[in-house]
């Protein structure tokens, strides 16, 4: 685990009896990313939030956060790490800066070093107006921020936001979402969201979760043109990402790929020279960047028989 990697999993898989609900997690994630985790419901974003925090252990494979094995070192690793589940755990009757006292406690921040804790992330959060009303008489708009609070109270180095403006109005969300690009300047952000325009405009890569496995993993905004591509006798992968101004490959449904290139006309000129030689059967090729809302629904089509929640 290199240094800069805040966040790292391998071959993280999970199971619910027979029910495998996450396969292959290969993950990793640096200081100022924000990775936008994707999927349908049943799709296994739930569990993989859980077992990134730590809430639930693997089957197989491992989590390292800040370089501590998350089997093996479960205190280090989780001092590295902010949470935001998707009910944020308030305590209701208690007032702002008393529970943000409370979970920085519960977080081992030296108790010399707590008031100032507290009064950061109340600053950072655009809480100070109600630090000492009670949780139980703030907007919904202004929970969220305690839950985000609490998330960063002690200066984790990764963040990991579950559905973070489910429930807000429009405004609040505006808010919300202004202070997650923030704090993703800061810390290596997980968001996990079902909205594809909140992951367009938040995420600086996006990864598409289907039936457990990683089917896309994609950095949004990186320069160059895409390909779409079609063959009815598909070539690996692999085997297609290495040919000449091809940056990179994201495989699609039918036998369907999106090829990333600088270079648009030569590009289609080497895919279809090596089509015709290794007898791919060249069906599409159509220039044009797809937008996530295709490219998500192009991977996820056969979304018949998902579970409600894994």
């Amino acid at each position: 685990m290199t240094p800069d990697v805040l966040l790292a999993a391998r071959g993280v898989s999970r199971r619910y009896g027979t029910r495998i609900a996450v396969q292959g997690l290969n993950l990793e994630l640096r200081r100022g990313e924000v990775l936008g985790l994707l999927g349908l419901n049943g799709a296994g974003k739930s569990t993989t939030l859980q077992i990134l925090t730590g809430v639930l252990a693997p089957h197989s494979g491992v989590v390292k956060i800040g370089g501590h094995d998350l089997a093996r070192s479960p205190l280090a690793a989780k001092r590295h790490v902010g949470y935001l589940p998707e009910i944020p755990p308030l305590y209701q009757d208690s007032q702002v800066d008393e529970y943000l006292r409370f979970c920085a406690e519960l977080h081992a921040v030296p108790p010399v070093q707590v008031e100032n804790a507290v009064a950061r992330c109340v600053n950072r959060c655009g809480l100070t107006e109600v630090s000492h009303r009670l949780i139980r008489n703030l907007s919904k708009g202004y929970q969220q921020r305690v839950g985000i609070a609490q998330a960063i109270v002690h200066e984790p180095s990764v963040l990991i936001l579950d559905e973070p403006t489910v429930g807000l109005d429009p405004a609040q969300i505006q808010e919300v979402r202004a202070l997650i690009r923030t704090l993703g300047r800061e810390h290596a952000v997980v968001l996990s969201t079902h909205l594809l325009a909140e992951a367009d405009s938040l995420c600086s890569r996006v990864v598409i979760l289907h039936h457990g496995r990683v089917v896309y993993d994609h950095v949004l905004g990186e320069g160059g043109r895409s390909l779409m591509v079609g063959f009815s006798a598909p070539p690996a992968l692999k085997e297609l990402s290495q040919l000449l101004n091809v940056r990179s490959v994201s495989m699609l449904a039918g036998g369907r790929f999106e090829c990333l290139t600088d270079d648009l006309a030569a590009t289609a000129e080497v895919i279809t020279v090596a089509a015709v030689n290794r007898h791919w059967g060249l069906q599409e090729l159509t220039p044009g960047k797809t937008t996530l809302e295709r490219t998500f629904l192009e991977l996820t089509r056969d979304h018949q028989g998902l579970g409600e929640h894994q």
